[in-house]
């Protein structure tokens, strides 16, 4: 057994706990409410979670000088540090990333899913948008059931409906073909040789396997991942599956079928991907399922390409909020100035991915809020935010999760208002919105109208799940810096394995209602080859007076990934905190229905004081997984910290 755990133990550093006999801190019931996967009645009634929670590990901030890699596992990052090691880009060492973490996180991310990635050299900063597209051949009533309704979620998502075609290794190409700088054949290496030597399952993939109801009624990913625990039974009505349990932690996992898929990619690049055998696979597995099918074609995957886009950018001042007790001297505002000298930037550029992405957006529109509301310039004690600021900071994310559900989609499908996103950002805009703030709770929030008659012809879209992801954060030897967030929608996607990868389900992302009672569409409606509208947020920061970078940042979490990583922001840029603390502290937010205060973190009496001004709250384990990396001075010279996220299991490492 001690052969398997030396897979995990890279650098000397022990990177969870080597407790194979016992995993009762990742203990999960299929039936908890942070992680349940029980049939919904409709879209709105599946988890708020995408993953369940496996626990709180505490980690420490890790130190380099001239590159770093941070990633949701330990073989991930390990591949990346190899590339850079190498003398590998930071895109180079995504590459890498992202193949490993397809076979040791299958439940995140990988081939059959899509991502956005924003890249920084120097004052150049670009989005790769390889986000999933709907089939050629699909309607706005997808996700409608035979009367017209709104299927059950995942009666929508198991199967072969939910499949949009793969975008993130057309992204990864692309990304390459401008700053790689290893050949790409070599950033296949890592994840061919794990998936042929094998890895071992961790803690946390053993109990989403054992909390999933859906992926072991698919017979290649049940007789990959599970294992049987009575012969197969028959029955008047038929064979029946016989009972499974996944592989225990610390099972070597082999999966020669995705190397094989590896290797031709990695050789013949995306076209062994999206034509020929791979290719023909896919679209026969969404296609051919028995109860669920797809549309997905072949000239879909053969037509797809992935986009470059100017990244969405916003400034904030440093000087919004006072500096709390969580305050360190190690914090973002010891930061050189880029010539040398100490001294924190007055303001930060902080950009991201833009639609049909609409993180970026909406914390942009969250974080321009507040400065014109009565928490204005609060500091937050060392435990975190008090409940009135808690409770003005969830009033400005429901508006802006308001104009968001009106106007965020697929920009060569709908127009922005006044045919710019900022428009939605503009200072006088955000003023009057956080003007509608007040005392109490609103009832219901409505959108704004940044422009005469933006809305009146659009519906709003009701909130709906948005499910697992992966995010990394790199900076290589010569700055260069990626931020990349990438999914299946759902944990495991449609649960349809093929070829040794998960597809996912990203058409669950658009809005499962095409139009209202009166004919209005809603913007994200779905429609052929467009992208649904995601929450996904890659993020960079730089200092906005020299234009130096200071941050790579982001998190999963479905549309929490607003909240994960806005939170980050704040608590590092402008409450002091260090990185680390600000990746650790506890979490909050609102997706349209209740605030969810993470469980554990907040006195009973935040709830109440919360409750008595008609905000609804309820406590639950919150599964972020910010990795972020950020430059810093330390005894006089600079560094990158580079940190994981203590709810999951990845780790940073650097050189």
């Amino acid at each position: 057994m001690a052969s398997v755990w030396a897979l995990l133990v890279l650098a000397g550093c022990q990177v969870w706990p080597l407790q194979i006999e016992s995993t009762a801190v990742y203990a999960v019931s299929p039936a908890s409410s942070t992680g349940s996967y029980a049939a919904s009645s409709n879209a709105l009634s599946a988890p708020l979670q995408p993953e369940i929670a496996t626990g709180f590990t505490p980690k420490t901030e890790v130190l380099s000088q001239r590159f770093a890699v941070t990633a949701a596992h330990p073989l991930a990052t390990r591949a990346g540090v190899e590339m850079l090691q190498a003398g590998g880009s930071a895109v180079d060492a995504a590459v890498a990333v992202q193949m490993v973490l397809g076979l040791v996180e299958p439940q995140s991310s990988g081939l059959g899913g899509g991502a956005f990635l924003v890249h920084a050299a120097g004052s150049n900063v670009q989005v790769f948008d390889g986000r999933e597209t709907a089939p050629s051949t699909v309607t706005e009533e997808a996700l409608l059931d035979d009367a017209g309704q709104p299927l059950a979620f995942h009666k929508a998502v198991v199967g072969g409906r939910a499949v949009g075609t793969p975008g993130v290794l057309h992204m990864l190409a692309q990304a390459h073909q401008q700053h790689g700088v290893l050949p790409w054949s070599r950033l296949f290496e890592p994840a061919i040789r794990l998936a042929r030597e094998g890895f071992a399952i961790s803690p946390r993939l053993h109990a989403q396997l054992k909390a999933d109801a859906y992926l072991r009624l698919d017979p290649v990913a049940r007789a990959y991942f599970y294992r049987a625990q009575a012969p197969m039974q028959t029955s008047t009505q038929g064979s029946v599956p016989a009972p499974v349990a996944p592989h225990p932690v610390g099972y070597v996992l082999r999966n020669p079928e995705l190397a094989d898929v590896l290797q031709r990619i990695a050789t013949e690049g995306v076209s062994a991907f999206y034509s020929g055998e791979v290719a023909q696979a896919i679209v026969h597995k969404v296609q051919q399922h028995p109860s669920n099918p797809g549309r997905l074609q072949l000239s879909d995957l053969a037509n797809y390409q992935a986009k470059v886009r100017e990244p969405l950018c916003f400034d904030v001042s440093a000087n919004q909020v006072g500096r709390g007790a969580g305050q360190t001297q190690t914090s973002a505002l010891v930061q050189g100035n880029g010539n040398g000298s100490p001294g924190a930037p007055s303001w930060y550029r902080i950009c991201g991915a833009p639609p049909p992405s609409s993180g970026t957006l909406a914390m942009a529109q969250i974080l321009g809020m507040l400065p014109h509301t009565a928490v204005a310039g609060q500091a937050w004690p060392a435990s975190g935010p008090d409940a009135a600021w808690l409770y003005t900071y969830n009033e400005a994310s429901r508006l802006a999760f308001a104009d968001r559900a009106q106007y965020v989609a697929d920009p060569d499908f709908v127009n922005a208002p006044g045919g710019n996103w900022q428009s939605l950002l503009q200072p006088d805009y955000l003023k009057s919105r956080a003007q509608l703030i007040q005392t109490r709770a609103a009832a219901q929030v409505a959108p704004g109208e940044p422009v005469p008659r933006a809305a009146h012809n659009l519906s709003a879209m009701a909130e709906q799940p948005e499910m697992g992801t992966s995010h990394l954060s790199i900076v290589d030897a010569q700055g260069r810096a990626v931020a990349m967030t990438t999914t299946l929608e759902d944990a495991f996607g449609a649960r349809q394995m093929v070829k040794g990868f998960l597809l996912n389900n990203e058409l669950t992302d658009f809005s499962f209602v095409p139009r209202d009672a009166q004919g209005r569409v809603v913007a994200n409606r779905v429609q052929a080859g467009k992208r649904p509208r995601s929450s996904m947020s890659p993020t960079l920061v730089f200092d906005k007076a020299t234009g130096q970078l200071l941050m790579s940042v982001g998190s999963p979490g479905g549309a929490m990934i607003i909240h994960f990583t806005a939170q980050t922001l704040l608590g590092v840029l402008q409450q002091g905190w260090s990185l680390q603390a600000a990746v650790d502290g506890p979490h909050f937010g609102s997706v349209g229905g209740p605030l969810v205060l993470e469980q554990g973190r907040f006195p009973a009496s935040t709830a109440d004081a919360l409750r008595a001004r008609g905000t609804e709250v309820r406590t639950q384990a919150l599964t972020s997984g910010v990795h972020a990396v950020m430059r810093q001075q330390r005894d006089g010279r600079t560094v990158w910290v580079s940190v994981a996220d203590p709810r999951r299991e990845g780790v940073a490492l650097g050189e």
